[in-house]
């Protein structure tokens, strides 16, 4: 079992006046062992709701519940507990901070019953995190690929979470103030901002217990390993909610990995594109699927992440890395152009071989109009074993226009009011040259 900052220490009355109840003379009693807990970390947020339940040992008459979270990121204004059992016999009377104690509350709570009683004690932390990341390999022809999906959960929150049933939250949440604010006032109610520092991991009084910590997770991961745990993944209203299988031992300081994922087979496009004002010189390579069924996919929302991209060479299994990009939040139905940076392997050169000016329009004594006459020429090549698709882009300083294509391929599709695009399939180690003379009306010209 981890070790946990979160202490509970129940405290009872001796003396019972039910009139006027006396809190000050108190007895400690027992100190409850968390029984379940569960987790829901929401990775827009620096957020995650805790569920504690723990069976308390009620004593008729007022008792007093001391919950102490002295070193973690627990917001104290979002403490809440609630009896799973009794509720008609069981009044909580209030919640108070002590002043000039930081990390320490008393319930005051009124009971008609004795005995053991579940509570249930919620709340809000930071310091807890899950992102997601994705492995894609290219078969050797590039025409699909595998995608592998994995969630990691990052615990800083200085609290350990042994058994924790965990949930996973894709979506954004909307708040007024940011949790981690909350948790580091050095007062519940005081102003929020940075107050209390953030839990020191591997720091604690326990250092000895801290840096064993890792190993101990490590080799209970070793032993899960040979049983992937599945990924419950479901609708909740405008957030998508995903369970994962049985409980998980969250460590403070430590990380997990798990899969959240496996398509074995999606069909993808690659294509290169220049457009020197927005990529720069050199071509810049995208990978193109959709979260859909025909991309046997569309289940689900896929959560942004880091996406590393390998490709099967086809020699015994060896693999060679394409690239990485990170990847937005990608809803079902929707396509994805995974912008894996700039292409060493196709080249796109574009030069201006000629240019002149001419027409021009006169107010007074000043130029007000004229006509700037180019002739470019782009070549395109392809250094691969394999044909390539490029997309050309020619972005104009005017929507006043006009363009003659000259020799093979001359083509072009525009797509907006100054920009114009060449489409070009070429062979491996193929060569093509694109030649357009292209007018330019400035100025009053452009006007008419």
């Amino acid at each position: 079992m981890g070790k946990s900052a979160i202490t509970l220490s129940l405290i009872l009355v001796l003396q019972l006046v039910p009139a006027s109840y006396s809190w000050g003379k108190v007895d400690l009693v027992t100190l409850p062992s968390r029984e379940k807990v569960q987790i829901t970390i929401y990775n827009s947020a620096d957020l995650t709701l805790a569920r504690d339940i723990r069976s308390l040992t009620m004593r008729k008459g007022p008792n007093r519940l001391q919950f102490a979270w002295s070193g973690t990121l627990i917001d104290p204004t979002s403490l809440e507990m609630l009896p799973l059992n009794q509720a008609r016999d069981i009044q909580l009377q209030s919640l108070q901070f002590p002043p000039r104690v930081q990390g320490l509350g008393i319930w005051e709570i009124d009971s008609a019953a004795a005995g053991k009683v579940p509570f249930e004690i919620t709340y809000f932390t930071s310091g807890i995190s899950w992102q997601a990341y994705y492995l894609v390999t290219l078969t050797p022809d590039e025409g699909a690929m595998k995608l592998q999906g994995y969630v990691r959960v990052t615990n800083n929150s200085g609290e350990d979470y042994d058994n924790a049933e965990t949930r996973l939250v894709v979506g954004k949440v909307n708040l007024l103030d940011r949790i981690a604010d909350l948790a580091r006032r050095r007062e519940p109610f005081g102003r929020p901002g940075p107050g209390v520092p953030s839990p020191m991991v591997g720091m604690s009084a326990d250092m000895a217990m801290q840096e064993a910590a890792p190993a101990m997770y490590a080799a209970k991961s070793e032993l899960k390993r040979a049983l992937p745990k599945d990924i419950r993944k479901e609708g909740l209203s405008e957030y998508f909610l995903y369970t994962i299988e049985g409980t998980e031992d969250i460590a403070n300081g430590w990380g997990k990995r798990l899969i959240s994922f496996s398509v074995p087979e999606v069909p993808v496009k690659n294509l290169y594109r220049y457009e020197e004002e927005r990529y720069g010189s050199s071509p810049v390579r995208f990978l193109s699927f959709a979260n859909d069924k025909k991309h046997n996919m569309g289940s689900e929302p896929i959560p942004g992440g880091l996406v590393k991209v390998f490709r099967d060479t086809g020699d015994e299994g060896y693999l060679s890395y394409v690239g990485a990009r990170d990847t937005r939040y990608i809803p079902k139905g929707e396509e994805v152009n995974l912008n894996l940076g700039p292409s060493e392997r196709v080249s796109v050169k574009s030069a201006t071989m000629d240019y002149r000016t001419d027409n021009y329009e006169w107010k007074d004594d000043r130029i007000t109009g004229w006509d700037e006459h180019h002739t470019v020429e782009v070549k395109v090549a392809n250094y691969r074993a394999m044909p390539v698709k490029v997309e050309v882009r020619r972005n104009f300083p005017v929507t006043a226009w006009e363009l003659e294509n000259k020799g093979d391929p001359g083509r072009y599709e525009k797509v907006d009011a100054d920009t114009v695009q060449y489409s070009l399939e070429l062979a491996p180690n193929g060569r093509k040259t694109i030649t357009y003379d292209v007018t330019w009306h400035m100025g009053s010209r452009g006007s008419k």
